[in-house]
């Protein structure tokens, strides 16, 4: 019994030590990354689709291309269509039948406000909410859970491509909080840095576009 309690005691003083260490040295780059102070707290398309939050990250990138040059990489991405640039071998172990284009695909650029995807078998439908061609891409789950925005801001560097997610956990969701932080946040970090690197490298070389008929698969 004993032994049992002091373990019980050392495994909850390690969890606390590990969540002080990830909230004061990690969890900022983990849901900031690449992005400036000024950007990682101003406000963004759809901010007002999910107004009070439990987290929200902010990750960006910028990309040696015009909006113009951006634009269709992100209106055909999903399940299906052009994929998330991102793990595919691990998004799919969830079932999330994500095959990254490596070129513009003419059947997946009509994208409209109100289309709709699901994310796996039992994942959220994500249903688009703004459409600003060149500007801003919106998505917001079907359940008010998560709001997943885009936004392409031209500068004389280049164009910055901004990344949040608003997510608000279920309310029967408190005692899962701290291994949501410890595991999902870093891991959400590891497949967004990805995707967003994954735009600006196809972004940044010469256009291709695959026939109307033709979906690429990688």
């Amino acid at each position: 019994m004993k032994k049992t309690t002091a373990f019980a005691v050392g495994f909850a003083t390690y969890l606390a030590g590990l969540a002080v260490g990830y909230r004061t040295l990690v969890r900022n780059r983990c849901l900031n990354w690449g992005a400036t102070p000024e950007e990682a707290v101003g406000a963004m398309a759809g901010d007002e689709l999910q107004a009070r939050p439990d987290i929200v990250s902010t990750r960006a990138v910028t990309i040696h291309a015009e909006p113009a040059a951006i634009w269709p990489w992100l209106v055909q991405m999903g399940p299906g269509r052009g994929g998330a640039y991102t793990y595919d071998w691990i998004e799919n172990l969830l079932g999330l039948d994500m095959h990254s284009a490596q070129e513009i695909l003419p059947q997946f650029q009509n994208l409209r406000v109100d289309d709709e995807f699901t994310l796996g078998a039992g994942g959220p439908t994500m249903r688009v909410a703004v459409l600003d061609p060149e500007h801003a891409l919106v998505f917001g789950s079907t359940d008010g859970n998560w709001v997943w925005a885009f936004e392409l801001r031209a500068g004389a560097d280049g164009t910055r491509l901004l990344s949040r997610n608003r997510i608000t956990l279920p309310s029967t969701f408190p005692p899962f909080r701290l291994p949501y932080q410890l595991i999902m946040e870093p891991g959400s970090w590891v497949m967004e840095r990805k995707m967003l690197l994954g735009i600006k490298e196809r972004a940044e070389r010469p256009a291709v576009t695959a026939p109307v008929d033709t979906v690429v698969q990688v």
